[in-house]
């Protein structure tokens, strides 16, 4: 089918590129990962936020979507549980010491911290229905499959983008105090992420 309508996997590829690179609670995390634990150990929060979107999305494309037709108030909890996780991690965050997590033996958010961040918030979900609705809507498990395994290769390198971002950031950002200052700002983003969940 590539080779039939290359046209369509290009589109799949910018919708998932679109919807990956841009700034949102997840690469907020992986950025602040990346400034802490480094490159290499902030690849496993990149591919836990990766994996968990993706299984979202195939189980979407595979009939889950019909969950929130048939108990619509679960979209109600998913936006909930969503504004409790970026709060508590916003508080986490602004309330770290400063040290760099690199020198230390803590190696960080783990690849279920990422994972879990997906499936409670509830704008990956519309992005999953979203994407599934437009390249997938007829259900077909071939195409579901395909833009499911297409989607990992572009999220995960859209993703692991900001924890090398990060990074590289924290190689200037050797002062606690700098640190600190880097923590709160991120946490006050993750508080906007929760609020902006709330009024809409």
């Amino acid at each position: 089918m590539l080779a039939a309508a290359p046209s369509l996997y290009l589109s799949m590829a910018a919708f998932a590129l679109a919807a990956s690179i841009t700034p949102g609670p997840v690469n907020i995390l992986i950025l602040s990962s990346g400034v802490h634990y480094g490159f290499r150990p902030s690849l496993r929060l990149v591919f836990g936020a990766t994996s968990g979107f993706c299984l979202l999305l195939l189980l979407i494309g595979l009939g889950l979507h019909e969950l929130l037709v048939i108990f619509p108030n679960l979209t109600t909890v998913i936006q909930w549980a969503g504004v409790a996780f970026l709060l508590f991690m916003a508080f986490k965050l602004a309330t770290t010491s400063g040290e760099l997590g690199k020198t230390r033996t803590d190696k960080g958010p783990s690849m279920i911290t990422g994972a879990l961040l997906q499936w409670v918030n509830p704008k990956a979900w519309l992005a999953a229905v979203a994407g599934m609705g437009a390249y997938a809507a007829n259900g077909a498990p071939a195409l579901v499959w395909e833009f499911t395994v297409l989607y990992f290769a572009v999220c995960f390198a859209s993703v692991a983008c900001w924890a090398y971002a990060g990074a590289f950031l924290g190689r200037f950002l050797n002062d606690a105090a700098h640190i600190r200052l880097f923590n709160r700002i991120m946490a006050l983003l993750l508080v906007a992420s929760a609020a902006y969940l709330i009024i809409t």
